[in-house]
């Protein structure tokens, strides 16, 4: 363990021996994140993928520089099907430790495969096509497309999880359970699996009746066919056919009445009374039975409402899936090395701010901000000198956006946010133009273009 002051190796003193830094508390934050990390490294052993996640990222919280827990996160994510989160995990350690990091052969694994990697890519597109379906209601079409996704990408889980939810939206929880068994024996103790599981096993009878049931059945030739059928039929008997009955009493009651003698209508009474009884207690055996299917409807009613809730979780995946697209995209243009510093910087711009600080993860944030990060001074210039000739030439419109955008990339580009101010006075918004100039004025005294700001402010205001 090594000094967070200079650098020194740490002895089992509480004081750096080097430049004397209070080390105690520092040392027991390393110790806490090694702790942490090992913690992971036993539960991914075990495939308990979901709690080795959370623990390296509890020792990333307290050390974000433990370039073991970073790949080896990277690996769990990677696993799980989860190709852009395991990248964002090894492309930040790469920019930690440029040399002797294994994260190098993690990303060659991926990069010097370009089928498998064409692979990857079209799983993500798949998996986008299966949440339009689903916000479709073409959830057929999503069961056949998870299907083909899976086949290639068995491992996927989030696939899984959708799938096995669309068979439970079905009623097919035989099927949901098949799914989602696959799903804990890649990640053991995730909490979604667990939480669909328990809904499906409640839903299903126990082990030894559904034996019972596949027992009962008879199969027997009929021809070249083979028959199966239950062993035992109950009678339905629907609402018409009682009707249907009571018709035939009263029509008989009147024959009788009208065609037989007399003799006979005391006999006949009774027997109708018979028939009413047998008729009434027909009606109550299904009224009871209306009852509890009514309260198996309720049921069911509330469980759809809950499933519903998680399929609508998983439809507002689409947006963030659409982002990670864009993001692996960029990554993989700049590991490449292209060279096209200004084409990564145009995939990076199809990606939302909204979504960056409203939805995304932080290893999202991570892998987004490294690779700015690292075309960020090409990137400027570049656009600089794009803006400041379309200044020039009094082409306003280009020159705010191009030296917006070199700032942007590079925040001490001071000539950029100088002449940015300059685009916007020229142009005639003078309200943007003293901004402009207030921040430059604030972010780079006591240079010559903060006091040039200056005098342009007064300028504008007449003073």
């Amino acid at each position: 363990m090594f000094c967070y002051n200079c650098g020194c190796q740490l002895s089992e003193k509480d004081f750096c021996t080097g430049c004397g830094a209070d080390v105690g508390l520092y040392k027991r934050i390393m110790y806490s994140a090694n702790r942490f990390y090992n913690n992971g490294l036993e539960k991914a052993a075990v495939r308990d993928l979901s709690g080795a996640i959370s623990s390296l990222r509890q020792c990333l919280k307290l050390n974000k520089n433990h370039i073991e827990a970073r790949n080896l996160l990277g690996l769990v994510y990677f696993e799980r099907g989860e190709v852009v989160a395991a990248l964002s995990e090894w492309v930040i350690s790469k920019n930690i430790q440029n040399e002797k990091n294994i994260a190098d052969d993690y990303i060659n694994m991926i990069q010097d495969n370009p089928g498998r990697l064409e692979a990857f890519n079209q799983t993500v597109k798949k998996y986008n096509l299966v949440l339009n379906y689903c916000e479709q209601g073409s959830f057929d079409l999503a069961v056949i497309q998870l299907r083909k996704i899976l086949s290639n990408s068995p491992r996927f889980v989030q696939a899984r999880q959708l799938l096995a939810l669309l068979y439970i939206h079905d009623g097919d929880w035989e099927k949901a359970k098949k799914e989602l068994d696959k799903a804990l024996q890649i990640d053991v103790n995730n909490t979604t699996t667990l939480r669909y599981m328990k809904e499906v096993e409640a839903m299903l009878p126990p082990q030894e009746e559904r034996g019972k049931k596949k027992k009962e059945a008879v199969v027997y030739q009929s021809g070249n066919d083979t028959v199966i059928q239950p062993a035992s039929k109950k009678e339905i008997i629907g609402w018409q056919t009682l009707v249907n009955i009571v018709i035939g009493v009263v029509i008989g009651v009147a024959m009788t009445y009208y065609l037989i003698r007399p003799s006979r209508l005391q006999q006949d009474r009774e027997e109708m009374t018979v028939k009413y009884k047998e008729v009434s207690e027909q009606l109550d055996a299904k009224n009871v039975q209306v009852n509890e299917m009514q309260m198996q409807i309720n049921e069911l009613n509330k469980e759809k409402e809950s499933l519903s809730t998680s399929l609508d979780e998983a439809q507002g995946t689409s947006v963030a899936l659409e982002a990670n697209t864009k993001l692996i995209e960029a990554a993989l243009m700049y590991l490449n090395k292209t060279g096209d510093e200004m084409a990564v910087a145009e995939a990076l711009e199809k990606i939302t701010p909204e979504y960056i600080e409203a939805s995304a993860s932080e290893s999202f944030k991570g892998l987004y901000s490294a690779v700015k990060e690292a075309v960020g001074p090409t990137v400027s210039k570049k656009s600089y000198t794009i803006g400041f000739d379309a200044f020039h030439a009094e082409d306003y419109e280009t020159a705010i956006r191009e030296l917006t955008k070199a700032y942007e990339y590079d925040p001490k580009n001071g000539d950029a946010l100088y002449n940015l101010g300059n685009s916007y006075n020229k142009r005639g918004d003078t309200d943007k133009a003293i901004e402009i100039y207030e921040q430059v004025v604030e972010l780079f005294p006591n240079t010559t273009k903060a006091r040039k700001s200056q005098n342009y402010i007064k300028e504008i205001r007449g003073e």
